[in-house]
């Protein structure tokens, strides 16, 4: 079981710390940055026989902008915080861009804020386009965008925003790195006792009371976070690894299916995890009601909803929220995120996707919902 998570993941978040990505906050580490490109690179392209779709999600950005600014003390004001992150983005996203490149990979910058992920519509928008970076053989390299947050929106540590950009994705697993070997019963450096954990369910209340608090001066997370990480990642189906970022071909070797690290396996499936969010936890703001074309389509083929199979459209919605799909008795036979606001969408109906452009002025998506945001009832 431990092997076969990470040998059988196609589509992998990995985080990196920012006491490993700064050496301890002397600054990018251009060595291990060079290390984990090399190591993207070689899952991207499929070294071990298998391709893999690869996201990064790493800090470091306030602890090099500290260093170019001259600062030896993390600054307790916001706003330095944020004109420090500034300073270091561009440090950060040039030394990801220059050591993928070496390597023959293209990459991308995505700045992330909480209210990007709790808004349905720009959820749905962040969603498409790494999804559209990673059809394209792109790798994302993820931040929090520290320069525009205040207190409220701050996911807190990268840990977090590593989970919520799995469940964004639909990643098959996460893969924590940090600056110890894994999760221990009790803290290995005050404690002789402590034991290795191998593996564990994710979301076992056991593993917080093990965690204690942060280890770093550098970054904000500790071992806690990384538990309530692989907890809010186990909700999509993703399981989580954490490892010492440090551990020769630590990528590599877990995508082979070596043991290395703390395995924090999901309980959930992928599909029914999403299916099940859909399902449970969505006000739904309206409907559309199809014709039997595409109630066949829905329910016998696993298909999309297209346009052209809607009748009518009911309630006042935007894109990205969840929609009810009725059949033409009324019947709800299936729910889903909306690619059209409802008024795009009344312009849709019974229209095939080579009409958009011309009624809407523009063309995002050929479907209504597609067929990974939609959830069949059930009867």
């Amino acid at each position: 079981m431990v092997s076969n998570i990470l040998s059988d993941a196609r589509r992998i978040v990995v985080k990196v710390g920012s006491s490993l990505v700064t050496n301890e906050g002397k600054g990018l580490d251009e060595v291990a940055i060079g290390e984990w490109s090399r190591q993207l690179a070689a899952l991207v392209h499929g070294d071990g026989g298998v391709r893999r779709e690869v996201i990064m999600v790493s800090s470091g950005a306030i602890a090099e902008g500290m260093k170019r600014l001259g600062w030896v003390s993390r600054p307790g004001e916001i706003h330095e915080l944020q004109a420090a992150a500034a300073v270091g983005q561009m440090g950060l996203a040039q030394m990801y861009e220059t050591k993928l490149r070496e390597q023959g990979m293209r990459s991308a910058q995505v700045l992330l804020t909480h209210a990007d992920l709790a808004d349905r519509e720009r959820y749905l928008n962040a969603r498409i386009t790494l999804l559209t970076l990673l059809r394209l053989g792109v790798v994302p390299v993820i931040n929090e965008n520290d320069t525009v947050v205040t207190d409220e929106i701050k996911f807190g540590d990268n840990d977090t925003l590593g989970a919520l950009v799995a469940n964004l994705v639909e990643a098959d697993a996460l893969v924590i790195l940090t600056d110890q070997k894994g999760l221990y019963t009790a803290d290995p450096r005050r404690d002789a006792s402590a034991k290795f954990v191998d593996v564990a369910d994710a979301g076992d209340p056991a593993l917080e009371i093990m965690a204690g608090g942060a280890g770093s001066s550098i970054g904000k997370g500790g071992m806690i976070t990384k538990i309530l990480a692989a907890k809010r990642a186990a909700g999509s189906g993703a399981s989580t690894v954490i490892a010492w970022g440090r551990e020769k071909d630590v990528l590599i070797r877990l995508s082979q299916g070596e043991s290395i690290g703390t395995l924090l396996v999901a309980q959930t499936q992928k599909t029914q995890a999403r299916k099940q969010w859909m399902a449970d936890h969505l006000q739904m703001r309206g409907s559309v009601t199809v014709d039997a074309g595409a109630v066949a389509k829905l329910k016998g083929s696993g298909k999309s909803l297209l346009p052209i199979g809607m009748i009518a459209v009911e309630g006042d919605f935007v894109r990205g929220d969840v929609i009810g799909i009725r059949d033409e008795q009324g019947v709800e036979i299936a729910r889903g995120l909306a690619n059209y606001a409802s008024a795009e969408a009344r312009l849709l109906c019974k229209k095939p996707s080579t009409e958009f452009e011309h009624l809407l002025g523009y063309t995002a998506e050929p479907e209504m919902v597609h067929r990974d945001n939609l959830v069949l009832a059930h009867h």
